[in-house]
């Protein structure tokens, strides 16, 4: 930060060597991507598992909590499906599942319903608002109004500034 100091779950982050950083981002943060980013010739399971990889986890663990992750976000039917087999929102659903399969602190969500209709765009901000009723704090990035209107903190960011916030509850940030 330029000034003030950064915590996540009451631990200043400024003190942390750049491998603890990369532990804490692995261990406790999500990324969404905007354009999904999966890997294309294999299963929906096994792009949500991947990311196990890096926490040391066996592959039967990883394939379990990747199939809890999918049926969280109600993709149990199209576990084995590749992503070509799949409609965009359900991309969207399995790069949201492969961000929660770690149980992460904070989600940070890069345009996540950039690319998809009405329908699942509601979906989707449902699924956040669920992910942040369950503790999850929720960090959208997004142009779309109507997708934060119902969120509960907006921060409006002209030219890179913040310049109005609208706070309904304190325990997520929807930007």
């Amino acid at each position: 930060p330029t000034s003030g100091s950064v915590a996540l779950e009451g631990r200043d982050l400024g003190p942390l060597s750049r491998r603890a950083l990369s532990r804490l981002r692995r261990d406790r943060i999500g990324f969404v991507f905007q354009d999904f980013f999966l890997i294309s010739g294999i299963d929906a399971v096994s792009n949500v598992a991947e990311g196990l990889v890096y926490r040391g986890l066996r592959g039967t663990e990883r394939r379990r909590r990747a199939v809890t992750a999918l049926e969280r976000v109600g993709l149990g039917a199209r576990l084995n499906h590749l992503p070509s087999q799949l409609s965009g929102g359900e991309r969207q659903r399995v790069a949201i599942a492969r961000a929660l399969v770690g149980d992460p602190a904070i989600v940070l969500a890069d345009e996540p319903t950039g690319n998809l209709d009405s329908h699942t765009s509601e979906e989707i901000a449902d699924l956040f608002a669920g992910l942040n009723r369950d503790g999850t704090t929720i960090i959208v990035i997004t142009h779309a109004t109507d997708l934060a209107a119902p969120f509960p903190r907006i921060i409006q960011m002209p030219h890179g500034r913040p310049a109005e916030v609208e706070s309904r509850a304190p325990s997520a940030w929807w930007i």
